[in-house]
């Protein structure tokens, strides 16, 4: 599989395995160790994780992989964020759910994401989301500090608006690597409202989380649905692929943003699937079709 360049001298792969929802595969230990191998084998090497996934379980449970098999660790890279801080029994001081990017907290908080990891360093940190009560100049200093210790190798955010992605970066000495942004056949608003524009300006590929949009693609009835459904089913055909959720996939990879899908299943065919997407080439006028079915009228 080819690399993404992230930052100057870090890659990820083009395709990230997400485990927001990696409570719900139900697998042991072992099972995912298994699932994690299978992913190195097929080139995806990049896993991405945040503090509260699965109610501030889901590091634990990949770490969990790590102390079977430490040595993985030197041949994948790990993707984590922090800043939004749950209602949650694990934290009964929480009474209600808000943002929390202050020096302090950050640096906390990749100090208990390395525990939870049972690893030494994060490849990337994101800013889990936009904090109206940011201070930069914190968020800044806690970035410094934790690149300075070797805790994290670089840092980007999630779900920023362009103003609030150069906001940030102009308080930097080095700059972000990402963007991790909803990003869909269903979800294009990122194409027309700058965030795609600033990631080409900047060399920055973007991340998509929900790139197959939740599954909407699938069983919704709203008409954005069942028009892009339509569509992609007679591309699938035209492309002689085995399924519908590879043309989405294709549409995104093939976009000169080099756009990074994060795919959250434990199903290893359903992976396998989606590297298979790598090597799915749209024409020009099919890239069109989808869009023109998503936004529901022709380009003017």
């Amino acid at each position: 599989m080819d690399r993404i360049k992230m930052g100057e001298d870090l890659s990820f792969s083009k395709i990230v395995h997400g485990h927001w929802r990696l409570n719900d595969w139900n697998l042991t230990t072992k099972e995912l160790l298994h699932l994690t191998h299978a992913c190195l084998e097929k080139g995806l090497t990049t896993f991405d994780h945040a503090d509260i996934y699965g109610d501030y379980t889901c590091e634990e449970r990949f770490g969990e992989v790590l102390k079977l098999e430490p040595s993985l660790r030197s041949n994948i890279e790990i993707v984590t964020k922090c800043g939004i801080k749950l209602l949650s029994n694990k934290h009964p001081d929480h009474y209600i759910k808000h943002y929390d990017t202050s020096k302090d907290y950050i640096i906390k908080s990749v100090n208990q994401s390395l525990n939870n990891l049972a690893t030494d360093y994060i490849d990337v940190l994101l800013i889990h989301r936009p904090d109206p009560y940011m201070d930069p100049s914190e968020v800044a200093e806690a970035f410094i500090q934790l690149k300075a210790d070797g805790k994290v190798r670089a840092f980007g955010v999630s779900n920023f608006t362009p103003s609030q992605v150069a906001m940030l970066d102009s308080y930097l000495p080095f700059s972000l690597v990402t963007n991790q942004i909803e990003l869909s056949v269903l979800h294009t608003t990122p194409f027309l409202d700058g965030s795609i524009d600033q990631c080409l300006e900047r060399r920055m590929s973007p991340m998509a989380w929900s790139p197959l949009a939740g599954g909407r693609v699938f069983t919704g009835e709203d008409d954005q649905s069942v028009r892009v459904r339509e569509t992609i089913t007679k591309l699938k055909d035209e492309l002689n692929v085995v399924s519908i959720d590879q043309v989405m996939l294709a549409w995104l990879l093939q976009h000169p943003a080099n756009i990074v899908p994060i795919i959250g299943t434990g199903n290893l065919e359903r992976i396998e699937r989606s590297i298979e997407a790598l090597d799915i080439k749209l024409t020009r006028q099919q890239w069109f079709d989808v869009w023109e079915s998503s936004l529901g009228h022709e380009v003017p």
